[in-house]
């Protein structure tokens, strides 16, 4: 078993992520936490915050009580803050919000108007083991081919992604926002993840339309597991309205779907592709599933990332929410193939 403890190597690497983020001697920062985050992690950033030179707080909410008829995991939707001004109005006046919560910020009901605020940008440490932090740590020469990515992502029109399986997807790109990080940012209202390396689109209504078919070896990151069996989809103007499949897979995924009894739970979230050279999909076969968060999946290079649950962008919030990597997917966008059967291509080349 991993141990948690105190590494100089995982101090080292905390403190080259925090200066790569722009954090250096007088920035204001807040290390927001709640008492289930991982200890070491928030450990880890304060030290690393000590050693810098930073001006920082610590900030420990208590992780709030369950609501959700089944287990939440891997959502991306803190609910942390739980709303409290004065927690909020402080984190207005920090530079940098190093967001050690269970399930980060980047959903979170509260983050919208930190943002606007802007003075403020947003570093998610994932709650991975540092050993998982360590192999994914996000370096500055990853940069040009993921700002590559979101251009081109900026600049079609037209998703569409298919595979050997059967998936055939379409996504609008018209209008939807579009972003993704390398690990590192240094303007406000900017949100960088650890493990880093995604180039996403939140398509707007009525956008997704086709089938996809997840094959055995695909990940369902919420759960924490590759699939054993096929599971079918088909997608109708951004709603999952068919989930067939005769494996435990599909079984798992209509019955946690259903206990939500919340229609937004259906919709589609962000699609993309990961950009982590780091990142290796055999990684979940060697670790326990408390030792994960399994975001590492998102940033696998190459990989086709779909997700289904909250899209503020057009209209959805909901605390159901899955996030499926995929394998051997090609990618176009306005008929350019960026990722062929699981490869990236051209310049988006690591």
């Amino acid at each position: 078993m991993l141990q948690e403890r105190i590494e100089g190597k995982w101090l080292a690497a905390f403190r080259r992520v925090f200066a790569l983020n722009g954090i250096g001697k007088g920035t204001r920062i807040a290390i927001l936490h709640e008492t289930q985050s991982r200890p070491v992690l928030v450990h880890l950033s304060e030290l690393a915050a000590y050693d810098l030179g930073a001006e920082f707080c610590m900030i420990q909410m208590p992780t709030p009580p369950l609501s959700a008829p089944v287990p939440v995991k891997s959502t991306g939707t803190s609910w942390a803050i739980q709303g409290n001004r004065a927690v909020i109005e402080a984190l207005k006046l920090c530079e940098v919000i190093v967001d050690c919560t269970v399930e980060g910020l980047i959903h979170a009901p509260e983050w919208p108007e930190i943002e606007d605020a802007g003075n403020t940008r947003l570093l998610v440490i994932t709650n991975e083991h540092p050993e998982i932090l360590e192999r994914t740590e996000p370096k500055a020469e990853h940069l040009p081919a993921v700002q590559a990515g979101i251009q081109m992502l900026r600049e079609a029109s037209e998703m569409r992604v298919t595979s050997a399986l059967g998936t055939d997807l379409t996504v609008d790109l018209r209008g939807a926002p579009c972003g993704g990080t390398a690990g590192f940012a240094t303007h406000p209202g900017a949100v960088a993840h650890w493990p880093g390396g995604l180039c996403l689109a939140f398509p707007g209504k009525n956008a997704v339309n086709g089938r996809i078919v997840m094959g055995v070896g695909d990940m369902n990151l919420t759960f924490k597991t590759y699939l054993t069996s096929q599971i079918d989809f088909t997608i109708e103007n951004d709603f999952v309205t068919a989930i067939k499949g005769d494996g435990i897979d599909a079984l798992h995924f209509r019955e946690y779907m259903e206990a939500w009894n919340d229609q937004n739970a259906y919709g589609m979230s962000h699609v993309g592709w990961g950009m982590h050279p780091g990142a290796r999909w055999i990684s979940a076969a060697m670790y326990d599933k408390r030792d994960m968060q399994a975001v590492e999946f998102r940033a696998l290079a190459g990989s086709f990332l779909w997700s289904t649950g909250a899209n503020q962008y057009a209209g959805r919030y909901t605390l159901g929410h899955f996030d499926l990597p995929m394998r051997n997917c090609t990618i176009a966008l306005d008929g350019k193939i960026v990722v062929k059967d699981g490869v990236l291509q051209g310049e988006l080349a690591l």
